[in-house]
């Protein structure tokens, strides 16, 4: 394994994924504090849109969770538009957050894991390790929800001067979302790929290319 490996156990979807969540926010963030809400919520409907595009240029394919994703922001994106409220496109992550929480503990309890079937072939591990993965993940993302509404509603009508800049409080909840959920996700996600090293499994693909090798040279 290389350095780039051991050090940055992620894939190209799930890094295109971290970048595709946080590029729609930091335009949402610049937008809203220059023209307003409205304003930023059209920048990250263009933007989610935009990274899901290039996802589809890099994979080739549509990632399964980065789908899914985009897609909530930008229903939840319109309906900021609609009702002129900030309320939906905050709220979008909270119940989002919930339901991926919901959706891994039963998938996990009735023998569906949503994990092993996103990312089964890129990572293989035992079933222990498949279930102590979902479970952590499943952890976060509820820890995370609660979190989003604390945030939300905690500084629902803060304004503050800072930097020559009033924030506001949908301000203070992207910053929040850009420099505390964003890197914590990240650092927690490549904690857990590392911690699931030992019960990483060999991949298939390598031993069947082996075995093909072995088939022709015992042929020969």
């Amino acid at each position: 394994m290389n350095w780039r490996r051991r050090h940055f156990p992620f894939n190209a979807e799930q890094t295109v994924s971290v970048l595709g969540e946080i590029g729609p926010l930091a335009a949402m963030f610049l937008v809203n504090g220059v023209y307003g809400i409205a304003a930023g919520c059209w920048a990250l409907i263009v933007a989610t849109v935009a990274s899901l595009t290039v996802s589809l240029w890099v994979l080739g394919r549509p990632p399964v969770m980065p789908f899914i994703a985009g897609g909530v922001s930008i229903v939840f994106g319109a309906l900021t538009l609609i009702t002129d409220d900030p309320m939906w496109v905050q709220i979008k992550v909270t119940i989002f957050n919930s339901l991926v929480a919901a959706a891994l503990w039963i998938g996990e309890r009735t023998g569906h894991d949503f994990f092993r079937f996103v990312f089964g072939k890129t990572f293989h591990y035992t079933d222990e390790g498949w279930r102590k993965l979902t479970r952590n993940a499943a952890l976060f993302f509820l820890v995370t929800a609660i979190l989003n509404e604390v945030v939300r509603l905690g500084f629902d009508d803060v304004e503050m001067l800072a930097l020559n800049h009033l924030f506001t409080g949908v301000d203070i909840w992207i910053l929040f979302k850009i420099f505390v959920v964003m890197p914590a996700t990240g650092f927690y996600f490549w904690w857990q790929v590392r911690r699931m090293q030992r019960y990483r499994l060999p991949d298939p693909r390598h031993f069947g290319g082996a075995n093909a090798v072995q088939g022709k040279d015992a042929a020969a």
